[in-house]
């Protein structure tokens, strides 16, 4: 069995990691490059890296601060944010990422999906699902959660699985930044329907949220940013307590 992943989730906005509360009323969380060093240290098994305004702005990702961050870490390092193109793909990953995740170029263009993916290997691209309850409906967002397009959530999910994505980055809206618990019921439906590792991200609060979005949601990884951020659980604490509790845990 594979392990289950902890990851924490740097959102950059200016040069700096901020969180907020339904993607919104952002508040400064530190340094990214200080933090993605101290992550590493304490075992987190990757790091995601998002540049959360790159879209709404209309610029790239800022590839100097990937540069600075990747050559602080020795794990598996992704980055999104205003990625649109090959040549973007390129610039990042010759920065130090690992892995690219896009999310409203995909949604713009979802061939997009199938290029990246032939040109770098699915291994690679990530892409990342904003998603709300809508009217009965799971919907996508895009623009850093601010616009609701007409994708239903399922249907583009395996989507982009059958055009090569590598990995699911599904955030519950509804829940991101609450910290009442992940999306379980959502991520285990999409569990069924796709045969690629999805991590869930969005609510987080406790150490019981990451058991149950392990067993009951099915998700490879967990992704949290406050939480981490703000010292309210340890990365070593939390793998201790997953492994005591029967999970499969990288320590």
């Amino acid at each position: 069995m594979l392990s289950k992943r902890i990851i924490p989730c740097l959102d950059i906005k200016d040069g700096r990691t901020v969180k907020g509360i339904n993607f919104v009323d952002l508040v400064d969380a530190g340094d990214p490059v200080e933090q993605a060093a101290v992550y590493a240290s304490q075992g987190a098994d990757e790091l995601v890296f998002l540049d959360i305004t790159a879209t709404v702005e209309k610029r790239k990702t800022l590839v100097d601060l990937v540069r600075k961050v990747g050559s602080q870490v020795d794990i598996p390092f992704t980055v999104g944010g205003g990625i649109s193109s090959i040549e973007d793909v390129s610039a990042l990953l010759n920065a130090g990422a690992d892995k690219i995740s896009i999310n409203s170029s995909a949604v713009k263009d979802p061939s997009l999906v199938d290029k990246l993916a032939l040109e770098f290997g699915s291994q690679c691209i990530v892409v990342a699902v904003d998603t709300r309850f809508v009217d009965g409906e799971h919907i996508v967002h895009v623009r850093g959660g601010r616009t609701p397009t007409e994708k239903r959530t399922f249907e583009w999910v395996k989507e982009v699985y059958d055009r090569g994505a590598g990995e699911i980055l599904l955030t519950s809206m509804d829940h991101d930044g609450t910290k009442q618990g992940f999306a379980c019921e959502l991520m285990r439906e999409l569990n069924e329907k796709v045969d690629i590792p999805i991590i869930a991200s969005g609510g987080a609060g406790n150490m019981d949220h990451f058991y149950d979005v392990f067993t009951h949601g099915n998700a490879d990884a967990g992704l949290a940013a406050s939480i981490f951020h703000f010292h309210e659980i340890g990365i070593p604490e939390l793998k201790r307590y997953l492994l005591e509790k029967g999970l499969t845990i990288r320590l």
